[in-house]
């Protein structure tokens, strides 16, 4: 909660600049990372592809070369593309950070996650942490299955099995079509968007039919051991 800390500004940033290079929409990631530059007193400057000369067909190494030349620092990218940001970085001189690629991942938004089930347990380690709906489509499911494997937690993914990736558990985490067997114990349930923009055919018969089976669990009830920590 930045409004109980003495003071949101810091130092850290002075004579960086910072530029978010968005080619999809978003709200809370491109703002959190302007506001936290400006907190840390740098530079910041926002470029969204429909109002940049992407319209006019230039190509990201393009625009991106152009960003570099311009004197930037870090380049903060979101694009449809998997691999966007490795491609970006290859080309320029300037610092580059992920936030979100295509279906891929979303590696600041599960850092985020991380933090606040650390704050609300105190540790990862041990944690069940259920993750459910079109985890195909979910480049933040990726990015929270890598990092609370690598901090001791346990992840099990749930959905239909058109929404859920082939070899998913060869990431590490445990797979079922059942939200019941998902959610059964764990200490934080994370539920996903159906990405419909992403989707390129029918991978269920109606929003109906997924919320139903998918979305509404007034009949499902954790063990009281865990009703009162989970989240």
């Amino acid at each position: 909660d930045l409004h109980s800390f003495p003071t949101r500004r810091s130092s850290d940033l002075t004579n960086e600049s910072v530029i978010t290079v968005f080619y999809e929409n978003s709200t809370r990631t491109r703002l959190s990372f302007e506001l936290a530059c400006k907190y840390l007193s740098g530079t910041a400057s926002g470029m969204t592809a429909s109002a940049s000369s992407v319209a006019k067909g230039e190509t990201l190494i393009d625009t991106a070369r152009t960003l570099d030349v311009m004197g930037t620092d870090v380049m903060i990218l979101r694009h449809p593309m998997t691999g966007a940001p490795h491609l970006m970085a290859r080309h320029v001189r300037a610092s580059v950070i992920n936030a979100g690629d295509g279906t891929n991942e979303h590696p600041t938004q599960a850092l985020l996650d991380m933090f606040s089930m650390e704050e609300r347990f105190g540790s990862l380690e041990g944690l069940r942490v259920a993750i459910v709906g079109d985890v195909t489509h979910s480049r933040v499911a990726r990015s929270n299955i890598y990092g609370l494997g690598k901090m001791g937690a346990k992840v099990v993914v749930a959905g239909p099995a058109t929404l859920m990736p082939v070899e998913i558990e060869s990431l590490g985490c445990e797979a079922t079509c059942r939200v019941d067997d998902a959610i059964r114990g764990a200490d934080v349930v994370m539920g996903l968007r159906i990405q419909l923009e992403r989707q390129k055919k029918g991978l269920f018969p109606s929003i109906r039919e997924y919320h139903k089976y998918f979305g509404d669990r007034k009949s499902t009830r954790l063990n009281s051991s865990h009703n009162q920590r989970s989240r």
